[in-house]
């Protein structure tokens, strides 16, 4: 893999991990109209550096669960101990999907067709947020149920071509949380989630050699530092309830591609 695709997949990583328009869909779509190869290790190394991003960015709230934990009989720590139980119960079903049905989503990947058409699905579910009402529930009253419905929003996510932030925070606000609390249940959301799927697949980063190290890093650092900015513009917006504009660009982009592979591209 060349430095420079390293850069636009490392951007493309970036800019879409935290936006509403699945990253997953648009790496799998880059790679089949650029002729980019299929490589499962790099893009962990991508995904590890949005991780980093979303660590540094809620480093406060992420210091603050684990001194809950470390204070655990702090009763001022409550509200942390039960956001780390909620954040685990999400994370079991989504795991739980994941794994099960893990040569499925897999083999989707190399279907642009199929990838193109789920951006369709991606542009109705972000529509849809926009018409919910503004909610008063704060993610401090979470509960199992609540917990178990959003996970179950990530696991639809792990199909490529759905948007994982998009769809958890759609489902968060269902289950009536704030919109600024649904984000960041959202992203919080996506530590284990990145994190789970990088230790699964830990193995197609083995036996790297130099050259590769250089070329990987690049695309880690370029999708830690578009990742950064990205977490912090959409945090401002989601609370202004403008996913629809988001909406409109997955139903262009799909129907973009749609139109290109019909042709055989």
């Amino acid at each position: 893999m060349e430095f420079l695709k390293a850069v636009v997949l490392g951007l493309v990583q970036g800019f879409t991990e935290f936006l509403p328009v699945s990253s997953s869909g648009h790496l799998a779509l880059f790679k089949h109209f650029l002729g980019f190869e299929q490589v499962l290790s790099f893009e962990i190394f991508v995904h590890l550096g949005t991780l980093i991003a979303v660590l540094i960015f809620f480093r406060k709230d992420l210091f603050d669960l684990v001194k809950s934990v470390i204070y655990f009989r702090d009763s001022s720590y409550a509200d942390g101990r039960k956001m780390i139980l909620w954040l685990f119960i999400a994370t079991a079903v989504t795991g739980i999907v994941g794994i099960v049905c893990k040569d499925l989503f897999e083999s989707l990947f190399y279907n642009p067709l199929f990838v193109a058409c789920m951006l369709t699905v991606t542009g109705l579910i972000l529509f849809i947020s926009d018409k919910l009402g503004t909610r008063k529930t704060s993610d401090t009253e979470l509960n199992t149920k609540k917990s178990l419905f959003i996970g179950l929003g990530q696991a639809i996510a792990i199909t490529p071509g759905i948007s994982r932030s998009g769809t958890t925070i759609v489902f968060a606000l269902l289950a009536g949380l704030k919109r600024e609390h649904a984000a960041k249940f959202s992203f919080l959301l996506s530590i284990p989630a990145i994190l789970g799927a990088a230790i699964l697949d830990f193995r197609a980063a083995e036996r790297l050699d130099n050259t590769q190290i250089i070329i990987y890093l690049i695309g880690f650092i370029t999708a830690f530092i578009s990742g950064y900015f990205v977490i912090k513009w959409f945090m401002k917006l989601i609370i202004k309830a403008k996913l629809r504009y988001f909406s409109y660009y997955c139903w262009t982009i799909s129907a973009i591609c749609i139109g290109l592979l019909l042709y055989g591209f």
